[in-house]
């Protein structure tokens, strides 16, 4: 392209030159010539009046003397009816230019210049316009260097934008290079970068997320199908079967508000439901492995409190609580429900060394834990609260206290609009 560039300005340029440098050329050479013949004939006429005065006065006439106002180079002839011819000057033997002049008295002179001297005026003419026709050209070769180079370093720019984003890397440039049409390529191409950077995002958030989410139920359900392949109970296999299923449904549940949260995160999916069957069933669920730890769960404070949210995502929060209880925390767990105003509280507590005063409110910080983790699960149960509406917050650094804030009314619908006519 910068080679095309370069080569359709020279070319413009020469069509240019030829044109207006021939005409330039043609236009004053006829100029100069006819300024010669001008010239000469002039310098005839004013010799014939010096001629003529001399006739009618019957002096002789004296060569010198009109040698003295001819110019020099000319050559000059006078011919007087009844006398020889006079010369005066040189004879010219290469093509010249003449000029004649006629008296009244019959004289006739003939004034002559070499043709050279206007050949020579000619080619000096010719050589300034050659010098501005070149420098002319020089100067198009540097206007197209420079503006190829303009125009061809920003699309090499672009096409490098381009490929890098075919390759994953979605880092926008931020570039400008003050041509209107190639900003606009450049902004669409840093904002089709932002979007897939987002998009990048929000896959690998979701894909930790999911992970991170999923490891523990998995584990529990892979514990509880196997109790189920050991046992001839029947009773107890359609106990551990119905406990699985419902693992399953809530995970399940959990899958789906993840990819929500990860597409829309304001779009929820909240509706009343009784919190006592959520926390219980969470104390069920973790019981045992809080046995095997050599420590308990309990659950206290009011009873029959329903609130508004989804309960899978809820099970989750309360479930992300629990496990952090377990894992980083002290004796025994609390889980106690309370009501304040129009808001359900579920509080959990334990009585191990807290949260780290420096980190406070951070803890819910993606990649900030206070221990050796991965500081994902609460800024999941973060997001998974506020989806249905609800908040999680850290109450208490030391001993620790966790609250999950749950509505206690459904939003209202929607009033139908109504169109006038």
């Amino acid at each position: 392209m910068r080679r095309r560039l370069i080569n359709s300005t020279l070319a413009v340029v020469l069509v240019v030159i030829a044109v207006f440098g021939v005409s330039l050329v043609i236009v004053e050479t006829r100029t100069i010539t006819s300024s010669a013949q001008d010239r000469i004939e002039s310098e005839a006429l004013r010799l014939v009046g010096i001629v003529e005065a001399n006739v009618l006065e019957k002096k002789p006439i004296d060569p010198v003397a009109l040698g003295e106002q001819l110019d020099a180079g000319h050559y000059a002839r006078i011919t007087i009816p009844g006398q020889q011819a006079v010369q005066v000057g040189t004879p010219i033997p290469d093509s010249v230019i003449r000029g004649v002049a006629r008296g009244e008295q019959g004289e006739v002179v003939v004034v002559e210049e070499s043709r050279s001297i206007v050949t020579r005026e000619v080619g000096r003419t010719l050589a300034v316009v050659g010098a501005v026709a070149l420098l002319a050209v020089v100067a198009a070769v540097l206007l197209a260097v420079r503006q190829a180079n303009r125009l061809a370093s920003p699309l090499t720019d672009l096409a490098e934008t381009a490929e890098r984003l075919g390759s994953g890397d979605p880092r926008p440039r931020h570039k400008r290079y003050g041509v209107p049409e190639l900003d606009r390529v450049a902004d669409v191409l840093d904002s089709s970068a932002e979007r897939i950077g987002r998009m990048l995002t929000a896959e690998r958030r979701l894909a930790a997320d999911a992970s991170h989410q999923l490891r523990t139920p998995l584990t529990a359900l892979s514990m509880r199908l196997e109790e189920i392949t050991v046992t001839d109970d029947l009773e107890t296999v359609r106990e551990e079967a119905t406990i699985a299923l419902t693992q399953v449904e809530r995970l399940t549940d959990v899958v789906q508000r993840l990819l929500t949260n990860s597409r829309d995160p304001r779009t929820g999916s909240a509706v009343p439901f009784d919190l006592d069957e959520v926390v219980k069933q969470q104390v069920e669920e973790w019981r045992p492995a809080y046995r095997s730890a050599g420590r308990a769960i309990v659950r206290s404070g009011k009873q029959g409190v329903r609130a508004v949210g989804t309960p899978g995502a809820v099970s989750q929060v309360l479930a992300t609580l629990v496990e952090n209880a377990l894992m980083h925390g002290g004796g025994t767990v609390a889980l106690r429900t309370r009501v304040v105003g129009n808001q359900a509280v579920l509080e959990v507590t334990d009585e191990g060394p807290g949260v780290p005063p420096d980190l406070g409110n951070r803890i819910f910080e993606r990649a900030i834990s206070g221990r050796n983790s991965t500081g994902i699960g609460l800024a999941v149960a973060r997001d998974l609260a506020e989806a249905d509406g609800g908040r999680l917050e850290l109450l208490q650094t030391q001993p620790p206290v966790f609250a999950l804030f749950l509505s206690r009314t459904a939003p209202e619908p929607a009033e139908p609009q109504t169109t006038v006519r």
